[in-house]
């Protein structure tokens, strides 16, 4: 009897070890960092409603299998809600990401938005639908490196001193949209590098802390880590960083 309650100890004390150890594994922050040369920061602004964006989306998630993904560029699909009233209403649209839009525009000295519209560095791009994602410019831009833990929290770090301030946004991929109504009505659309969630902050001595916790309902297959810093008040991209976070 002795010999089977030593040997259950010892059983439960394996058990407790591998289980402290999956936790540990689980709570280390996911790491990216860029190098010195700028990584490009490649926005679509799309929309569920809009029957010419899904190319648009097509071309965009075909950057999942580009070899420069997050080293070269990071890729960011922004839904806007102003064709909601054609008969869809886009789940992944908010009112911040379509004011983010009129920025731009305001920015180009325009009056209109339009999608699909695609921005690179901050500058409209127009005629890059089938083109390759652009490789990482030349020059020394700085590196920005950040910490993505469990819990959503996201700690950004950027050299070199300067009035910065840090956009972070959390991306869902492998999603399907089943679109009933509208200009889409009866298609499947599917996405890549959508934009959930979108936060900014100032830098402070280079360093910023921001929450970005994973929603639920979406069907989000695997989600990705989109972090870019601009000077303060300014919309052109200075660095960008990065990654996968499943």
């Amino acid at each position: 009897m002795s010999g089977q309650m030593a040997a259950l100890t010892a059983m439960r004390l394996m058990l407790s070890v591998l289980s402290l150890a999956a936790v540990t594994l689980a709570a280390a922050p996911l790491r990216f960092s860029s190098g010195e040369n700028r990584t490009h920061l490649i926005e679509l602004f799309s929309s569920e409603g809009c029957s010419s964006c899904p190319p648009a989306e097509e071309w965009l998630g075909g950057l999942r299998e580009a070899p420069g993904l997050w080293r070269d560029f990071v890729p960011v699909a922004f839904h806007v809600g102003y064709w909601d009233h054609l008969g869809w209403r886009d789940r992944f649209a908010t009112r911040e990401f379509t004011e983010r839009q009129y920025a731009y525009s305001s920015h180009w000295g325009s009056d209109s938005v339009y999608t699909p519209c695609l921005v690179l560095d901050g500058a409209e791009w127009r005629g890059s639908f089938g083109q390759p994602a652009p490789p990482s410019s030349p020059g020394r831009a700085g590196i920005l490196s950040v910490e993505y833990a469990d819990d959503g929290i996201c700690r950004v770090r950027f050299a070199p001193a300067g009035d910065w301030e840090v956009h972070t946004v959390l991306l869902g991929g492998g999603i399907s949209s089943a679109v009933r109504s509208g200009e889409n009505g009866g298609r499947t659309l599917r996405h890549e590098f959508v934009a959930l969630v979108l936060k900014a902050a100032r830098l402070d001595k280079g360093t910023a802390e921001l929450s970005l916790p994973k929603p639920t309902g979406l069907n989000v297959v695997r989600y990705a880590l989109a972090v870019w810093v601009t000077r303060r008040g300014e919309p052109t991209p200075i660095q960008a960083v990065g990654g996968w976070l499943n």
